[in-house]
């Protein structure tokens, strides 16, 4: 969404975590869990009985409870009725930058690791977020691991061609990990930014913007098209009209045969999608705005900022209903159409934004992707299994078996049976750094 780090700070300014003088390294010794049964994900299953041993941030051991040798000393946490899995990841995330307070970026990156969210790729950078990322990868603070983009290309920072390519050269150069487009891109500056990336091997992801078109996104190879920004506006009888927040004005405008050219155009392109569905729920569906206040998660959003959350929910209740449900369906059907189709997905929400607060908003997105035609499994592997193909770190994550990273979410019930059961938490690890429920909520508690 097109954002500044002043609205992405103002979401959590002032909200105060009062562990953040706490630096959890991942645990040296030995956590067993006892009894669970493991959803591995890198298939459609479930092993029951099953103890994982975790030690020094990696899975040791999976196998059968009544064989598994239990390390002495080691943190025993039974799983009799619980279930295990991978971490999920937020592929659309925003850190707060800028002026924020250290304890607003802090406590953003705990909201995220409470829900589980064990890897983000932050979509609008500051120079600030290289420190966290770096402390986040040494154990300083609960945390993802962070993928961060550098700050966004966009009409006023990048107006020309030359300011545009010393952009890309610099932020290459600062260590960023990929660059991010937002609207406003002219058409030949984008075509010298995306050239100059290219050679130097750094990635760009985002939005589509109108000068740019979706059949050069996919030509240019981006290394996600997020908001399934472009699609819509790909369908219009008239190229030349012109959108407002991706197409909501244009639903008179659609061209049906154009759809499965679409499909097939992006599948032959494998551009990754990170529809962020949910955001396009919240805003457009007959939900009111006291029901998303209401929300369990809401509690840790600031007054302020679900004051303009409301605004912003009203004024797109003003859009006629059958147009708002018109725009909602063709999405769903890009995102089944799309995913059946063979082009990899990657779990994201664009949190803290419009109702979708840190973590939680993930488990939402989950919930969108089911409602759009996905399996509970299908959604659940765009957030663990692909994303260890998107970062080519396949060997270290994303499935749970011996040898990968420990960083796991212990749930309630079953997540194959349905999506809902994704929220039951009963507590999460990351990097080998164990937190019961209990921590969880007290953590939640002191900062809220």
């Amino acid at each position: 969404m097109n954002t500044s780090n002043i609205l992405v700070a103002s979401v959590l300014a002032g909200v105060v975590w009062a562990g953040q003088a706490t630096r959890p390294d991942a645990q040296s010794v030995a956590t067993a869990f006892v009894g669970v049964s493991v959803i591995p994900m890198d298939k459609e299953a479930v092993l029951a009985d099953q103890t994982v041993v975790v030690r020094d941030g990696k899975i040791e051991s999976v196998g059968p409870a009544g064989k598994a040798q239990i390390p002495a000393g080691a943190i025993r946490v039974e799983g009799k009725g619980k279930f295990l899995m991978p971490g999920l990841a937020e592929m659309h995330a925003h850190i707060p930058g800028g002026n924020a307070p250290d304890s607003a970026v802090e406590r953003t990156l705990f909201l995220y690791a409470a829900s589980g969210i064990a890897t983000i790729r932050g979509m609008l950078g500051d120079p600030r977020h290289l420190t966290y990322r770096e402390r986040a990868a040494k154990g300083e603070l609960v945390s993802p691991r962070i993928y961060t983009s550098g700050p966004s290309f966009n009409a006023k920072t990048a107006p020309t061609i030359e300011v545009a390519v010393e952009s890309v050269v610099a932020q290459k150069k600062a260590g960023y990990d990929l660059l991010k487009i937002h609207p406003g891109v002219p058409r030949d500056v984008f075509d010298a930014l995306a050239a100059k990336a290219d050679e130097l091997k750094i990635p760009f992801a985002g939005h589509v913007p109108a000068a740019v078109g979706l059949a050069r996104a996919l030509e240019a190879k981006y290394a996600s098209i997020d908001h399934l920004d472009g699609y819509v506006e790909a369908m219009t009888k008239n190229p030349a009209a012109t959108s407002t927040f991706f197409g909501t004005n244009l639903m008179n405008e659609i061209d049906e045969s154009k759809f499965a050219g679409l499909v097939s155009a992006t599948k032959a392109a494998a551009v990754w999608q990170v529809p962020t569905q949910v955001l396009l729920d919240n805003l457009l569906n007959d939900v009111s705005t006291e029901e998303l206040a209401a929300r369990p998660e809401m509690k840790y959003m600031p007054p302020e900022t679900i004051k303009n959350w409301i605004a912003q929910k009203q004024k797109y209740l003003q859009i006629p209903q059958a147009e708002r449900a018109k725009l909602l369906s063709l999405r769903r059907r890009f995102i089944k159409a799309l995913h059946d189709a063979g082009v990899p997905f990657a779990l994201g929400s664009d949190a803290p934004q419009l109702w979708n607060v840190p973590g939680f908003s993930a488990h939402r997105e989950l919930r969108s992707l089911v409602d759009a035609g996905l399996t509970p499994y299908q959604a659940l592997r765009t957030g663990t299994v692909n994303v260890g193909v998107y970062f080519k770190t396949e060997s270290t994550t994303g499935t749970l078996a011996s040898g990968k990273r420990a960083d796991l979410i212990l749930l309630d019930a079953n997540p194959l049976q349905t999506i809902d059961n994704s929220w039951k938490i009963a507590g999460v690890m990351l990097n080998g750094r164990w937190m019961s429920r209990a921590e969880i909520d007290k953590r939640l508690a002191e900062g809220s």
